[in-house]
């Protein structure tokens, strides 16, 4: 009766707001008085009189998370090199410090992906589902061309709630030479020299593009051994974990050729 009463004599308020009695008399609480879930005076005299209703809180969830990590590509003449740090955090935490970020899907292609590791692993497990059944069925591995197109199919297939991944992508065209790829995060992608992705991807990207793409500069571009370029990424590595506390442990380096795959690890700080 109470409430009906209070309805009668001062109007029903909007369903989010309590009703409150304070030395102005009693009313219902305007939106001013309850802001980002905390109590004014108003309110909690409210709670206090009448106990067992409370303003409303604020909840929120995200179903991902950043992990960090740094990615980076290279191509080459006939080479490509991938790399990426082994650091897996969550916030101020390292949760490991030997977890790869590369991920070879043939024995001609690397996808390495930095961002939320559960997508990460997720993007993984259906690119090689899906490679393993285009094996069965043609006979053949798909060409380093063809897993870049099919890659930006997957990823803009879950463009309404995407993979939060940052993809490069790299291995040898029909050609033997080079292919890198760069990706965001609903599959438009472009074929480029050099890449990064990741939390330190400001930090490496203006690197690469002076030492290796050699942009903005004078002189004559170079052409680099496979040798030299992994020495260079070395040192783009150990500066970025100077700046950036996502990057770091280790590095994770592949160099791919005609030959096959070859890994090297070289360690970077470990705070």
């Amino acid at each position: 009766m109470a409430h009906y009463y209070q309805q009668a004599q001062y109007g029903a308020g909007p369903a989010f707001l309590p009703f409150i009695v304070n030395s102005e008399g009693p009313r219902y609480a305007s939106s001013d008085v309850i802001t980002s879930g905390r109590h004014s005076s108003s309110v909690q005299n409210h709670a206090a009189l009448h106990p067992g209703v409370h303003a409303p809180k604020e909840h929120r969830f995200s179903p991902y998370e950043f992990n960090g990590g740094t990615v980076v590509a290279v191509a080459g003449e006939d080479y490509v090199v991938m790399a990426a740090d082994t650091r897996l955090s969550s916030g101020f935490d390292i949760l490991s410090r030997n977890t790869t970020k590369l991920h070879t899907l043939t024995s001609k292609c690397i996808l390495a992906s930095a961002g939320c590791k559960t997508d990460v692993e997720q993007l993984r497990s259906v690119l090689d589902i899906y490679l393993k059944m285009y094996e069965h069925n043609h006979h053949k591995i798909m060409s380093t061309v063809s897993v870049a197109q099919f890659l930006s199919n997957t990823l803009y297939r879950k463009r309404f709630f995407p993979y939060y991944a940052f993809n490069v992508f790299g291995g040898l065209d029909a050609e033997g030479k080079g292919a890198v790829y760069g990706y965001d995060a609903i599959g438009s992608y472009e074929r480029t020299q050099v890449t990064a992705s990741g939390s330190g991807q400001a930090y490496i990207i203006p690197f690469l593009d002076n030492l290796i793409a050699n942009r903005n500069r004078l002189q004559e571009k170079p052409i680099l051994p496979a040798a030299e370029v992994v020495e260079l990424i070395k040192d783009a590595f150990v500066s970025c974990g100077e700046r950036d506390i996502y990057t770091g442990d280790k590095v994770e380096i592949s160099v791919i050729t005609a030959k096959g795959i070859e890994t090297i690890f070289f360690d970077l700080k470990a705070d």
